[in-house]
């Protein structure tokens, strides 16, 4: 009897405990729930449902007054096969992409290094190179236009003083790409933080044992620094080339303001792209079709692809990233 009544009080108190234990791995689930509330409902209302809605509208011919009709893929046909200005909306951010991501992030990582390396002064020259990036983007723009002016900007005047004829800059189709890159490096001092943060945070360690084993200051930048930041450089490449696909506001400034217009895409948003269509990028071809020509299915339609687009580029560069990393390697 002693026994039965022991087991049965160990059965007791083991059900008692797995009960209290349950209960108390319970409320934290639901607080932890509940502090995750705010976050996750602006997940939903700003992401997911914008995401779903936008997919559903592609297939509708739809201009935010009539009620959304069904079309089908006929959205997706016009966009691949009869827009005229699509693709040469698409190639000019590729341009983006493809020049001035990887342009400015050498540049930031350079400025950065030579930081670093400074002995003197360094504080004035991190404000000074960090400053840019605080401007506001339409101010830089708009400052950089007329800085660059063909006809009365410094630039151009202070070249032909020295017997240089500058070009026309924002008011060239070769030229216009060009201009807005030098805008890109002015303002890469975001960029150059971080990368500053990074390499003050590289033991020194790592670099005197290098330097032991006989490597050049070559070797030890390859082999001991961009290991060490490459966490920062991914970052960097993958937030430069999303911002670059949805690159918008300073093409957008840069042609209105160049083309002498007083606002970004009034009536039927034809100065957007000026010079001859050389600044005008995909977001720019989704602003007019959507809120200038109120084809909303059809800008639906191009936000759709241009979320595509934008998950296969990002899976390729994290697979390509991650081929190459250290771990991968061993």
């Amino acid at each position: 009897d002693r026994r039965r009544h022991r087991a049965h009080d160990r059965s007791l108190a083991l059900s008692l405990t797995a009960n209290t234990l349950g209960r108390r791995t319970r409320r934290p689930r639901w607080f932890i729930l509940a502090m995750l509330g705010p976050a996750l409902a602006g997940l939903l209302i700003f992401f997911v449902y914008p995401l779903i809605a936008s997919v559903f509208y592609s297939f509708t011919r739809f201009d935010l007054v009539s009620p959304p009709e069904f079309i089908g893929l006929r959205n997706y046909e016009y966009l691949f096969t009869k827009d005229p200005k699509v693709w040469v909306a698409a190639g000019n951010t590729l341009w983006f992409v493809v020049i001035l991501v990887p342009v400015r992030i050498v540049t930031a990582l350079a400025v950065a290094y030579l930081l670093v390396r400074a002995r003197r002064a360094s504080g004035f020259w991190r404000t000074v190179f960090y400053l840019p990036a605080l401007v506001p983007s339409v101010a830089g723009v708009v400052a950089f236009v007329f800085l660059f002016n063909p006809g009365t900007g410094p630039v151009n005047l202070i070249l032909k003083s020295i017997g240089i004829q500058g070009p026309l800059w924002f008011n060239d189709p070769d030229w216009s790409k060009p201009s807005l890159l030098l805008l890109g490096i002015w303002v890469m001092g975001d960029i150059m933080i971080i990368f500053l943060a990074a390499l003050l945070d590289v033991p020194k360690e790592l670099y005197e044992a290098a330097e032991l084993d006989g490597a050049r200051s070559w070797q030890r930048g390859w082999y001991v620094t961009l290991p060490s930041i490459a966490p920062v450089l991914v970052f960097a490449v993958v937030t430069g080339v999303i911002a670059a696909l949805q690159y918008f506001t300073e093409a957008a400034v840069a042609s209105t303001v160049a083309s002498g217009k007083a606002t970004v895409g009034a009536g039927s948003g034809g100065e957007l792209g000026y010079p001859g269509n050389s600044l005008l990028t995909y977001t720019e071809w989704l602003y007019v079709r959507g809120f200038a020509n109120y084809q909303l299915g059809y800008a639906s339609a191009l936000a759709v692809l241009l979320f595509v687009v934008a998950a296969v580029f990002l899976v390729l560069l994290l697979r390509r990233v991650k081929a190459f990393s250290p771990e991968e390697a061993q």
